[in-house]
């Protein structure tokens, strides 16, 4: 499959046309139209500093369904034990920043670039933007950060700076999405932490018909009604 180069009219390709590796597109830019189009279709931008903005639909896709969470005795405990706050919008600066962070001390390469951090931020002030941050006391000790379009939640990067941290953030979420009515949070690609928690793989022709079958459009407002004001104390279930 061919590479489809993007130019500055607001247009993709179908994410059916992406290459076996999942990428379908260069170029374009990170304006919020073309990222709630991108992700309306299936699609995200993943790229490291330097390199043109790539567009990307893998196969299969990893998601959640908030309904088939699994939290493990470990986290139970940790759940139990009360020692952290969780909150909603409150630090979307800063759970961005440490997610980029805590990749660059570990040694990884990162994908949020001052750009790609711009263009969040945007979305955040759009209302389309969330954050999740857990707090050990006055410390942010984890969180997460994605966009809520139509009943799905696109998630796009998390942190730990304590142990479970990223879990409690990540339980927190798919709790209140599926009280919320949500089908599912795309985690995009797979990982060993995500299928511990009830991720699975998902083919994209079927991932991209959930999409279509629930009328995802890039135009809806945005819809908060799910991520609460004030910080919330988690508990096991």
């Amino acid at each position: 499959m061919p590479v489809y180069r993007l130019g500055s009219e607001l247009v993709f390709p179908p994410a059916e046309m992406a290459e076996a590796s999942g990428l379908l597109a260069v170029g374009g830019d990170l304006s919020a139209g073309r990222l709630l189009l991108a992700y309306s279709m299936g699609i995200f931008p993943w790229f490291n500093e330097g390199d043109p903005i790539l567009w990307w639909s893998p196969d299969p896709r990893c998601v959640l369904y908030p309904g088939e969470l699994h939290i493990s005795r470990s986290l139970r405990r940790t759940l139990r034990r009360g020692t952290f706050q969780v909150s909603f919008d409150r630090a979307f600066d800063q759970v961005i920043t440490e997610c980029a962070a805590v990749r660059l001390e570990t040694g990884d390469e990162t994908w949020i670039t001052g750009e790609m951090a711009a263009a969040y931020r945007e979305l955040f002030r759009l209302g389309y933007a969330h954050s999740v941050e857990v707090w050990e006391g006055p410390a942010l000790a984890g969180g997460l950060y994605g966009v809520a379009l139509g009943r799905f939640f696109f998630g796009e990067s998390m942190f730990s700076r304590r142990n479970d941290a990223s879990k409690v953030a990540l339980a927190t979420l798919a709790r209140s999405l599926l009280q919320a009515g949500y089908l599912l949070i795309d985690c995009q690609l797979p990982n060993p932490h995500l299928y511990s928690m009830g991720a699975r793989d998902l083919p994209r022709k079927r991932f991209l018909r959930q999409l279509a079958d629930a009328g995802l459009r890039a135009g809806p407002s945005p819809d908060p009604g799910c991520f609460p004001d004030s910080p919330v104390r988690v508990v096991a279930a």
